[in-house]
């Protein structure tokens, strides 16, 4: 289980030349082996909520928590060896490496030909066409985010984060992503989206927005989700 207890997060605005709160206080429990969508209005802290589990970011106060274990000081490395494991919005390129060697660095070179092949299919590309070509700036953003949902699975983690995955990807890639989260049984998977359908997939929803969270199971949580204002789309937090 991922547990965040107190958690804030402040950043200095130039702007207005005064420190600005992003999350303040925040507590919340994912449940272990649930899909659970992070959702709400831009600019909520959906996307630092993500980097702070990954340690990616260091929260101003508060303590995050896996299985147990307090995991707020540790590296992005560690936590990686922990299980944990996150899938950018935007794909980081790699050039000189093939997707087959990026498949294999993934899962520490455990993976065979046919592991890597499974991968692929899985995201709707044909191995054939991928497994040797190198993962650059040649490859379509769609193309670049099914590949990195592919090393996602190779990882075989524990927990699985996905910052707005349906970012540049087409409507096949897309009901394939509703298929892939659905298909992670014994994971624990957090996405943050705004996307109707990934939304309806989870288990859990937590919602974001100026004046706090709402934390609950999806069935629980139809007054919020039908607010359009949870469900805001575009730009970035």
């Amino acid at each position: 289980m991922i547990e965040l207890k107190n958690i804030s997060f402040k950043i200095f605005d130039e702007k207005e030349q005064k420190d600005k709160y992003i999350l303040k206080n925040m507590s919340v429990k994912f449940p272990e082996n649930k899909i659970t969508v992070i959702t709400g209005q831009n600019g909520s802290g959906k996307s630092t909520l993500i980097k702070l589990i990954m340690g990616i970011l260091s929260p101003t106060t508060g303590d995050i928590f896996f299985n147990g274990q307090n995991i707020t000081k540790t590296t992005v490395s560690e936590r990686a060896n922990l299980g944990l494991t996150l899938a950018f919005q935007q794909p980081v390129r790699f050039k000189g490496l093939t997707v087959g060697q990026l498949l294999n660095l993934a899962n520490k070179s455990k993976n065979n030909l046919s592991d890597s092949c499974e991968y692929l299919s899985r995201v709707g590309l044909c191995a054939k066409e991928y497994i040797n070509r190198e993962f650059d700036d040649t490859l379509s953003g769609g193309e670049a985010k099914r590949i990195e949902l592919a090393m996602a699975l190779a990882k075989q983690g524990k927990v699985f984060l996905f910052d707005e995955p349906e970012a540049g990807i087409d409507l096949w890639s897309f009901d394939g992503l509703v298929e892939i989260f659905k298909s992670l049984k014994n994971k624990t998977v957090i996405v943050v989206s705004h996307q109707k359908k990934l939304i309806e997939s989870a288990d859990y929803v937590f919602v974001l927005n100026d004046e706090g969270s709402v934390f609950g199971k999806r069935k629980d949580m139809e007054k919020f989700l039908n607010n359009p204002v949870c469900l805001k789309m575009g730009g970035r937090t």
